[in-house]
């Protein structure tokens, strides 16, 4: 009883200090003769705390009990949820679980995802007002497709949410269908993918529309059947938003082209492609104190913004983009139209003085 309560206590006591450095993923890791708890932070990681390896087991069989996964499975990887209540704090957390087995133990990742949608606002997203003004536009076309875009961990469903949260009113029917659900967002159809079950992005769209939607989110385009079935929807009266790995709004359309999709059907169905990063903001502290400080703990950033690519489609890109040599030419005259490339956002955010030009090469890269 005595180590369970402990092992209770260090899991409560390590959700609170994730939450309270802001955090967003908590990572346990056996080694052979310890265990490392590490938190995500502004994209990095950072050791919280090591524990002796004789705890390992404990703490990750608690773990799973919560998240109601097979605690007696240690071969296999498996996927949970759990929420957890801490009482003295009046902090409600919703937790994504993901375990994988390793050669000393399994390791798990533990997701911290936000369960209110108050952050969830357009307005907050940082986007430059005529940046916001080209977003707010598609989103109140009746049908076409908006893709964002960028690597994993740049924020993308951050902004899917927002743009649905704008959307959200007693007259659309909106719908999600994603691999799972990150945030629960109230009034909107949220669709939980179930690969075992042989429920996958194809089989959920086709259902989905014959569900009557006005507005369907696809959490990612993955291969040809699931994004011609994103263009069909689009050209049939739907706004359909989705997001893609890619790293700009040029090699997007690149991307969808190379998976089989027409030339035609892309031009004649986008709408918008924002592509995005999340890059470290320096730590003003250290900037008036003129050395590192206590409040970002020494690492002279805290929190992170987003820099974003926004590309609008209007009837001379539909054009251009028809020719893939074109592609570039459509860039140009995105950029005469108002767009700033990731590059050219990221060093005005640098002449603001918010970041450094060795967080935008890190994040961003010179060659975009």
């Amino acid at each position: 009883m005595e180590d369970d309560q402990r092992i209770i206590h260090l899991w409560s006591e390590t959700l609170l200090a994730a939450y309270s450095k802001n955090a967003t993923d908590i990572h346990i890791e056996p080694h052979q003769d310890k265990t490392l708890i590490r938190f995500r932070v502004d994209g990095s990681l950072f050791a919280f705390k090591q524990l002796h390896a004789t705890h390992h087991d404990h703490l990750s069989a608690h773990i799973k009990v919560l998240a109601n996964l097979d605690i007696a499975e240690k071969r296999l990887p498996q996927d949970g949820r759990l929420s957890f209540y801490l009482k003295r704090e009046s902090i409600h957390l919703d937790c994504r679980i993901a375990t994988v087995p390793t050669i000393y133990g399994e390791k798990i990742v533990v997701r911290l995802l936000t369960n209110t949608n108050q952050t969830l606002h357009i307005d907050h997203l940082q986007f430059d007002p005529w940046q916001l003004q080209q977003v707010k536009n598609a989103l109140l076309s009746a049908q076409g497709l908006i893709l964002i875009t960028g690597p994993t961990g740049s924020g993308k469903t951050s902004t899917l949410y927002s743009c649905l949260t704008y959307l959200n009113n007693s007259t659309r029917n909106i719908s999600t269908v994603e691999d799972p659900p990150e945030i629960r967002l109230a009034g909107i159809n949220q669709i939980s993918l179930n690969e075992k079950a042989g429920f996958y992005f194809p089989k959920a769209l086709r259902a989905l529309l014959r569900q009557d939607p006005d507005v369907i989110m696809i959490g990612e385009i993955r291969d040809f059947e699931t994004a011609q079935i994103a263009l069909q929807a689009a050209q049939t009266g739907h706004l359909v938003l989705a997001s893609v790995h890619t790293n700009n709004s040029v090699a997007t359309i690149s991307r969808l082209h190379h998976l089989g999709c027409e030339k035609d059907v892309l031009a004649n169905s986008l709408l918008l492609i924002t592509a995005q990063r999340l890059v470290r903001k320096i730590c003003q502290h250290c900037l008036l104190a003129s050395q590192p400080c206590n409040y970002c703990s020494n690492v002279g950033y805290i929190g992170r913004m987003a820099i974003h690519e926004v590309m609008p489609f209007d009837f001379t890109i539909r054009q251009l983009i028809q020719d893939s040599n074109h592609l570039y030419k459509a860039l140009s005259h995105a950029k005469d139209l108002g767009m700033l490339d990731l590059w050219s956002q990221g060093m005005s955010r640098v002449e603001q003085g918010l970041t450094s030009q060795q967080e935008i090469i890190a994040k961003i890269g010179q060659s975009l």
